[in-house]
């Protein structure tokens, strides 16, 4: 009897420091992961991101974009004014609903 609950027992903490390893394995892993180099495509796309991001925050807009590019957004911009009565295109429009006047209904 006491040999069988012995075994229940070792069962239990052999499925208990299962799952501590297994846990400990696995942040292991992940810390181990972060700490290693990038792998070069990784790293080359990363840098890439970077060298676009500070290049597109000194230019105040799309990298690189030449006079044709500016002059297709305004032509585009003006057609929108002409098409929808004008207003600001960078704002999003007010709406304005009025309460609708209900009737009492005597019978």
């Amino acid at each position: 009897m006491s040999l069988h609950r012995l075994f229940a027992l070792s069962s239990v903490l052999r499925s208990a420091v299962s799952l501590t390893l297994r846990r400990n394995i696995g942040i292991s892993a992940i810390v181990f992961n972060r700490a290693k180099e990038l792998d070069p495509v990784q790293k080359l796309f990363l840098d890439k991101i970077r060298d676009y991001n500070t290049k597109s925050k000194a230019s105040g807009g799309i990298v690189e974009a030449g006079a044709a590019y500016q002059k297709n957004v305004s032509e585009e911009v003006t057609k929108l004014q002409r098409l929808y009565g004008g207003g600001d295109m960078d704002k999003f429009p007010d709406f304005k609903f009025q309460e609708p006047k209900l009737e009492e209904v005597t019978k």
